[in-house]
């Protein structure tokens, strides 16, 4: 049965890591716009104010700044909101980081519907597909605030370009200290044989409550946390198709070129089985309660049932 566990905002969970990278690697910096508070590094700027720089509202130049800082051989974690810094900056992240190869770390607060009452200029749709497109980068959604943690860790360990995405809003933490995490290699939380709910951030806790309703119906429900967009993990993803024959894409983001996309370009060249997306579907967001807007835009466990139950039916069409 699942429980549910404390809740506690990913962006809790990113604000932890840099202080842990703080104490433990001095080439780490920080750069922010203007939003330390929101995202979490004013933690970082409370102990370690000689490695923090607050660039103001100016996110085309805090990145053409942390490009310049990576060439000097430091590690600079980019952070404000992802809609900003995806939408507004994205030129500099495309040209001068990401063509250039070079390590600089891109955090994105405020990702998904669920940034709630801001509405649609604040809410994070479309970064995913901005950042997947991009070669050479690296794209995180990490489940809950510990895998965001251990996410943070893992990038400054890596060389290259990377985009670090995660939420405002507290949300379940499912997932404990001792669980392995890997940049690229996906998380299988529940197995099953019927059906594959694959999911990214915070929703994935979503698609778990959905599998215990389905596995009580009788339909055995694998569930994968695939935190890793880029590179994606293929031989999971095709393993699934062949052993379940049926799959649901969980995502708090726009279904085009998301999660949902990636998974489906994958299988259409590998594995064709019958797929349904849970997300964003073409259109913006607006103000309203986290949990208000999560049931209009169809991201609860009650839509992944009723998104499991119809490809069934096409699972069961095709045989």
């Amino acid at each position: 049965m699942i429980v549910k566990m404390k809740m506690k905002p990913t962006r809790d969970g990113y604000g932890e890591g840099l202080l842990e990278l703080g104490k433990t690697n001095p080439l780490v910096l920080v750069l922010d716009a203007d939003l330390s508070k929101s995202t979490r590094t004013d933690w970082f700027m409370k102990e370690f104010p000689e490695r923090f720089f607050d660039i103001g509202i100016a996110e085309q130049d805090m990145l053409g700044t942390a490009a310049g800082l990576a060439l000097a051989g430091k590690i600079p974690f980019v952070t404000t909101y992802g809609v900003f810094v995806a939408g507004r900056a994205w030129d500099q992240i495309r040209t001068t980081i990401a063509y250039a190869e070079l390590n600089v770390k891109i955090a994105g607060a405020h990702g998904g519907i669920s940034v709630g009452p801001d509405g649609a200029t604040h809410q994070a749709l479309e970064e995913i597909t901005l950042m997947r497109v991009l070669p050479n980068m690296i794209l995180v959604v990490p489940c809950d605030a510990i895998e965001t943690k251990k996410a943070t860790l893992a990038l400054a360990s890596l060389q290259g370009p990377a985009y670090l995405r995660f939420t405002r809003e507290a949300s379940p933490v499912f997932t404990s200290e001792s669980d392995i995490f890997e940049i690229g290699k996906s998380i299988t939380l529940k197995k099953g044989t019927d059906l594959t709910l694959i999911g990214c951030g915070p929703i994935v806790y979503e698609a778990l409550m959905a599998a215990e309703e389905l596995n009580k119906l009788g339909i055995s429900t694998r569930v994968i946390n695939m935190h890793t967009i880029k590179p994606l993990d293929k031989e999971t993803i095709i393993k699934a198709a062949l052993e379940t024959g049926a799959i649901v894409t969980v995502e708090e983001h726009q279904v085009m070129g998301g999660l949902g996309g990636a998974v489906a370009e994958i299988l259409v060249q590998n594995s064709p089985v019958p797929v349904e997306m849970i997300g964003i579907q073409d259109t913006f967001g607006e103000s309203g309660t986290p949990e208000e807007l999560a049931e209009k835009y169809g991201l609860t466990s009650r839509h992944i049932i009723e998104a499991s139950k119809k490809v069934l039916k096409r699972k069961t069409c095709r045989a």
